[in-house]
């Protein structure tokens, strides 16, 4: 089992402070860019603390929960102000892995099986900061939740008890304290003080743990650089893909270098030949390509990354490389992504572009009641069809039905990347 680093972010009123008991900010207080600083570090998950007073504030703290799993391209996991089953439902639904329940509250102890039956044993993690509060809960713990969060102070006496999954928070912690609370048997996961810390380089610490030979998350090849099959410049091509639409953005070449610290900071990394030096794409642009997988293909001569693209891969300011069409057939794209995408762009332009004599505009200008109505009924027709021996009638009910949704999305401002995002999570 690897084990994760999880910095935290303290979040109080839509600012990120230092921690517990101050309102001093950490670093500008930014909680977008500090999220995504933690990724771009090579932190594994996120832990936010809900540092909000009142549910007023807490509805905006989930609100910037939600922007925050966006920013941080990581897990995340949500602790504090956690009191009802609707809570763990709103932090679940806006994005995050996982959520805490403070022990130290008598009423999530209750709540902790309600919402495990729910959401699921692996998305709950119960805060210990008591023993008792362990082992007078002990097998309801074992039972419900997927992991425990634990002081460092606890970690040693609670290990002696189980093998729940651990968490350990470190307060005031040390390298060499830190170091030595991984080598717990039970630990999944450290937090707290210095693995949070902005002068903390986590991709050296994970280096030094493995060293170590402590078992931390880091990317390695599957196939060795020497089995891979080099042109005579001793450099391998790398055909780079969006991973979410398959786009082809560009074409680069690696030494192993670049391909040893592509997987070592989990950004594309190559030899650039005109300049003749290492190259990490978007270094000085800001246009990173954060990679999601390689792979090498049957001749070892080719590797397809698949990457998180930032900005624009193209020096010339396109979204890819390969933006000259020199010559094209008519063919039928029937990608679903592609297809639902493009039906949701003409729906979109539509309500910034109004035209004379649309139905898509007519269902704007009536408003949210008429398109509700109209996905009513689409609904019902969908389930009257679905009655007919004939798949013909329901596959056209279907189109309509989706059709509708598409413009109810649009005038609620969500995304197909966000829907699809939604389902890939569940």
């Amino acid at each position: 089992m690897s084990k994760l680093f999880i910095p935290c972010l303290y979040l109080s009123q839509g600012t990120a402070v230092k921690g517990f008991g101050t309102q001093e900010p950490a670093g500008d207080g930014d909680i977008l860019r500090l999220a995504h600083d933690y990724f771009d570090r090579g932190a594994d998950q996120l832990l936010v603390f809900d540092l909000s007073s009142g549910d007023t504030e807490h509805e905006h703290a989930i609100a910037d929960l939600k922007k925050i799993c966006l920013a941080a391209k990581i897990p995340v996991i949500a602790a504090g102000n956690v009191k009802r089953m609707e809570d763990v439902k709103k932090l679940i639904y806006a994005g995050c892995a996982r959520t805490v329940l403070n022990f130290s509250k008598e009423s999530n102890v209750t709540l902790l099986e309600e919402v495990s039956r729910r959401f699921g044993k692996e998305k709950m993690i119960v805060s210990i900061s008591a023993l008792e509060q362990f082992t007078e809960n002990q097998k309801l713990i074992e039972e419900y939740a997927g992991a425990v969060l634990v002081w460092n102070t606890l970690q040693d006496k609670i290990e002696e008890l189980s093998s729940m999954p651990m968490i350990v928070y470190s307060e005031k912690g040390s390298r060499e304290a830190d170091t030595q609370a991984l080598r717990g048997r039970t630990v999944c996961g450290l937090s707290g003080s210095y693995i949070s810390a902005a002068d903390t380089d986590l991709i050296a610490y994970k280096e030094a743990c493995r060293n170590a030979g402590i078992d931390v998350l880091i990317c390695e090849s599957a196939v060795a650089w020497s089995e891979f099959r080099l042109n005579s410049d001793g450099m391998i091509p790398v055909v780079v893909q969006d991973y979410k639409t398959d786009e082809v953005l560009m074409v680069a070449y690696m030494n192993e270098e670049a391909f040893q610290t592509t997987l070592k900071t989990g950004k594309m990394t190559y030899w650039s030949r005109s300049r003749n030096e290492l190259w990490t794409k978007g270094l000085t642009s800001g246009h990173v390509q954060y990679v999601k997988s390689l792979s090498l293909d049957c001749d070892n001569d080719t590797i397809l990354a698949k990457v998180d693209q930032v900005g624009v891969a193209c020096h010339t300011g396109n979204r890819s490389c390969f933006f000259r069409a020199l010559m094209k057939k008519e063919y039928d794209d029937t990608n679903p992504l592609h297809v639902f995408q493009d039906v949701y762009d003409v729906i979109l332009d539509r309500k910034e572009h109004p035209k004379e004599g649309s139905y898509t505009n007519y269902l704007f200008d009536k408003g949210i009641d008429k398109i509700l109505k109209k996905v009513g009924e689409e609904c019902t027709e969908i389930v009257i069809a679905a009655k007919n021996p004939d798949k013909e009638e329901i596959k056209y009910e279907i189109s309509d039905f989706l059709y509708h949704v598409m413009v109810l999305m649009a005038e609620k401002g969500v995304t197909w990347e966000e829907i699809t995002r939604e389902l890939a999570r569940r």
